[in-house]
Parts: structure tokens; C-alpha cells; sequence
């Protein structure tokens, strides 16, 4: 279920290559399930984070398999808007969205 209008990417092959600008990113599990909604002001600085650290002390996003992503200039509106999207198709949010 892919919800961006963007290709999927295998989250180890491609991660570390992710521009520095702002924007959203959707991580997905095995079975391309969206598992986390997230937002950044430098895509490139958090997903170094989670790579380098295997997404320490985050085990519901340990199970990352792919992501999309989208560089926009107001990521915690786009987020906003997605997850309220997401939440009123499926009456849930991703799992790892849940705690927040």
C-alpha cells in the first residue's frame, strides 16, 4: 500500500544517498506495509541517523524493509496531511505512528 506518489526504495540500497532538503518519508515493512510516517528539516541527516544506528531504542521501526519519500517545504503540514489521510481510510494510524 503505497501512500506517496513516489517510488519505493529498499531502505539499505538507496537511504544514504537521500538529498539534505526538508521533507516527509514513509517506512515500510516486508509486506510494503506502512509502518511510520515521518518528517525531517534534512532527509539526509535522519536517515543517516537510523542507518548508522539501526534505528536504536525504535523497535517498531527496526523492521523497516523500504521507503518513499517526498522533499517538500513544509514537512510537518505534509505529515500532518498524510497521516489524517491514512487514519481515515484504515481508522488507524501506521503502528509506529500509534505512540505519538
Amino acid at each position: 500500500m503505497e501512500i506517496l506518489d513516489e517510488k519505493v526504495h529498499i531502505w539499505i540500497d538507496s537511504a544514504r544517498f537521500v538529498q539534505s532538503k526538508p521533507g516527509i518519508y514513509v517506512l515500510y515493512d516486508k509486506k510494503l506495509d506502512a509502518i511510520y510516517v515521518g518528517e525531517s528539516n534534512s532527509l539526509q541527516s535522519q536517515f543517516t541517523k537510523y542507518l548508522d544506528g539501526n534505528f536504536e531504542g525504535e523497535p517498531c521501526k527496526q523492521k523497516t524493509y523500504a521507503y518513499q519519500r517526498m522533499f517538500t517545504p513544509n514537512p510537518t503540514e505534509k505529515k500532518k496531511m498524510i497521516l489524517d489521510a491514512f487514519q481515515e481510510k484504515y481508522g488507524k494510524l501506521p503502528d509506529c505512528n500509534a505512540g505519538d
